[in-house]
């Protein structure tokens, strides 16, 4: 769960982009994201094998 705790002299814009920060590299929105609807079984083999196949793409190109 991500916390963030304001400073002294510290304006709550600067606390909301540290909080935003922190959600994004604990990977809080995408979990989220993931887990909104149902996935059927096929729905998940594809996006698994999309996920493989543009990682393999990435590692071949390097």
């Amino acid at each position: 769960m991500a916390q963030v705790i304001l400073g002294e002299n510290e304006g709550i814009e600067s606390a909301l982009r540290r909080f935003k920060r922190q959600v994004s590299k604990a990977g809080i929105f995408q979990d989220m994201r993931k887990n909104r609807h149902f996935e059927t079984p096929l729905e998940k083999e594809k996006r698994k094998a999309l996920a493989k196949h543009k990682q393999r793409r990435y590692r071949s190109s390097r």
